[in-house]
């Protein structure tokens, strides 16, 4: 079973890509004003496919895997040259989450209303 491309590996092939195809990495604030644009985008979509905006004829032919894999690009773009490993902080970050959440949610009774 293909496992697919692992958090590392992303973030090699995306700095492989930058020093090949994109000569070099915009600065942190351009990427930063970067991902801004592209959650935008993911926002458009959604509140389109999911919420109560009708679609334009020119978002036809954008798709929300699209965005969220550019939203995607330019994060894992940002922990490259920031010296921010992913799978890493990842994995802190979930453990974090694990601890500290783990009777929380399941205590919210908003949560567990239908």
């Amino acid at each position: 079973m293909d496992k697919g491309i692992s958090i590392e590996q992303a973030q090699a092939i995306v700095d492989e890509w930058i020093k090949t195809l994109g000569v070099r990495y915009f600065n942190e604030l351009t990427n930063l004003a970067m991902l801004t644009e592209e959650v935008g985008e993911v926002a458009r979509i959604m509140a389109r496919q999911f919420g109560e905006q009708s679609f334009k004829e020119s978002d036809k032919n954008i798709y929300l895997a699209d965005e969220l894999a550019d939203v995607l690009f330019v994060l894992i773009c940002i922990a490259n040259q920031t010296g921010v490993n992913l799978t890493e902080a990842f994995e802190r970050n979930i453990a974090k989450k694990s601890q500290r959440d783990a009777l929380r949610h399941k205590q919210n009774d908003k949560l567990t209303k239908e």
